[in-house]
C-alpha cells in the first residue's frame, strides 16, 4: 500500500480521493474573488485549494512581456501576466482564511523564487505544472523543501515523465495523468494512463482534469486516481483564459458528492453475498 501524506490526509492506496480545486488564475487578480472561489471549495467539501505563482521576469522573456495584448490592467501581456500575480499581503490574507475554512492550499511554483515566495506559508505540498515537467534544476529545489510533490505529466513524452521522476525521486510524490489543452478533447484524455502510471512507477497517481465536463472525472477516479483536480470559477464565462475550462461552483458540489458515491460502490473486489440478498436468494434460488 503506497501512501502520501499531505498535511494530515493520507492519499493513494486505500485512501479516499483527494479533491482539488484550482483556483490557479481565475481570481483574475482580485482577492475578493479568490476568497469566494475558496468558499466554493469549503462549500463542495474539496480537500485543497491550488494556485499558481510565478516570478514574470524570470519565467517570460521581456520580448514575450512586451507584445500588445488587450487586457484589464494594461495593453501589453506584461501588464497581463503581472495584474494576476498575487502578493505577500494577499496570500497571507488567502492562509488565514483557509485555516478559517479548514481547508488546505498549496501552489504551482513556476520558478525558484516563486518556491521560496509560498515557502514562508509551510504548504503542505507542491504542486509542478506539466509545462515545468522537464526543468531540472526547478525539479530539484522544489524537492529541497522537503514537501510532498505533485507534478502534473501533460504535453510530455513518456521518456520526459521517466526523467522527471528520476530527478524527483519516488519518495511522497504524487503523479497526475494530464492533457494539456484548454479545455481538452475528450478523445486525447486516455485515462487507460492511470493505472498504467501507477504501475510503471509505484507511486500515487491522480489526474488533473481540462475537459468540459464532470463524466471522465468520475472514470478517472473508477480507474483508480488517487486526486481529483479540476479548475474552478465562479462563471465560465468570466474573463480569463482558463475560465471555460474550469468547473462551475455546482459542477464542484457534484463532483464531491459524485465521487464519493463512487468510492462508496466500488468496495474492495471481493466477492461476496450480501445481507440483503440473503433473503432475496431464499425467496428466488430453486436450486442450492
Amino acid at each position: 500500500m503506497v501512501q502520501v501524506k499531505i498535511g494530515d490526509v493520507a492519499v493513494g492506496d486505500g485512501a479516499p480521493c483527494y479533491i482539488v480545486g484550482e483556483i490557479g488564475i481565475n481570481h483574475n487578480g482580485d482577492l475578493g474573488t479568490a476568497r469566494r472561489l475558496i468558499d466554493v471549495a469549503a462549500i463542495a467539501g474539496a480537500n485543497a485549494v491550488k494556485f499558481q505563482k510565478r516570478t514574470v521576469e524570470v519565467v517570460y522573456t521581456a520580448e514575450e512581456l512586451a507584445k500588445p495584448r488587450e487586457n484589464p490592467f494594461g495593453a501589453t501581456n506584461g501588464d497581463l501576466k503581472r495584474g494576476l500575480e498575487l502578493g505577500r499581503d494577499q496570500y497571507q490574507n488567502i492562509d488565514g482564511y483557509c485555516r478559517e475554512k479548514s481547508l488546505a492550499w498549496f501552489a504551482s511554483c513556476w520558478d525558484e523564487a516563486s518556491v521560496d515566495f509560498i515557502e514562508q506559508f509551510a504548504p503542505p505540498a507542491y504542486k509542478i505544472a506539466s509545462a515545468s515537467l522537464t526543468d531540472d534544476n526547478l525539479l530539484r529545489h522544489h524537492r529541497k523543501t522537503g514537501r510532498p510533490i505533485i507534478i502534473s505529466t501533460g504535453m510530455s513524452t513518456i521518456a520526459q515523465c521517466d526523467h522527471a521522476v528520476e530527478v524527483l525521486g519516488t519518495d511522497n510524490l504524487i503523479i497526475l495523468h494530464t492533457t494539456s489543452a484548454y479545455p481538452a478533447k475528450i478523445a486525447d484524455l486516455n485515462l487507460k494512463l492511470i493505472p498504467a502510471l501507477r504501475a510503471r512507477y509505484g507511486v500515487p497517481v491522480g489526474y488533473s482534469g481540462h475537459e468540459v465536463g464532470l463524466a471522465t472525472s468520475y472514470a478517472a477516479v473508477a480507474l483508480g486516481a488517487c486526486m481529483v483536480e479540476r479548475h474552478i470559477t465562479l462563471d465560465r464565462a468570466m474573463w480569463g483564459s482558463d475560465q471555460a475550462a474550469s468547473v462551475e461552483p455546482q459542477g464542484l458540489m457534484k463532483l464531491v458528492r459524485d465521487v464519493r458515491v463512487i468510492e462508496q460502490g466500488l468496495g474492495d473486489g471481493v466477492k461476496r453475498v450480501t445481507d440483503d440478498e440473503v433473503p432475496i436468494m431464499k425467496k428466488l434460488r430453486r436450486v442450492g
